[in-house]
């Protein structure tokens, strides 16, 4: 028999993750942000950029997500990350670099927070924001494209993240 949302057997649970998008502004893909941040006890969802859409169509990706997720947003991607850096997370940027690791060869330490940088639908996490991260990693990928949409990549490393977490 197929489980629903009121017979699932799911343990509650948050995670020491803050999730910070890097100027991802398709209001689908925030509403989305939202479920996934619900869906793997996301500690925080922090939105930067200057237009952030949160009207309609974000809340229906959502699916009412948005009123369960602590989150905020704040105009500078550079200014959360050095804040969370100051308040000990380690900060690290989901982009695919010359010096990124693999995300399935990474160990996500357990001694301090996690604040997770995606980055934008065009351009990725901004160069500066790299900079400052602790460590980059990406995803594998094994076909002809060199890049995936940030909450398809967003999920898998939230997977990665909360099973070695768990």
């Amino acid at each position: 028999m197929q489980l629903t949302h009121y017979t699932s057997k799911f343990e509650r649970q948050k995670f020491p993750v803050t999730l910070v998008s890097d100027n991802v502004t398709n209001a689908t893909n925030i509403g989305s942000l939202f479920r996934i941040s619900d869906a793997f006890g996301v500690e925080k969802l922090v939105l930067c950029g200057e237009n952030i859409p949160v009207g309609r169509k974000m809340t229906k990706t959502s699916r009412a997500t948005e009123k369960v997720v602590d989150y905020e947003i704040n105009p500078s991607t550079i200014e959360v990350a050095k804040k969370l850096k100051k308040e000990g997370y380690q900060i690290i940027a989901l982009e695919i670099t010359t010096n990124s690791k693999p995300i399935h060869e990474f160990s996500f330490s357990k001694e301090k927070p996690i604040a997770l940088i995606v980055g934008d639908e065009n351009f990725g996490v901004s160069e500066d924001v790299l900079k400052l991260s602790d460590y980059i990693i990406h995803i594998e990928m094994y076909g002809q494209n060199s890049s995936m949409n940030v909450v398809q990549a967003t999920n898998i490393a939230l997977y990665e993240i909360t099973k070695q977490l768990r």
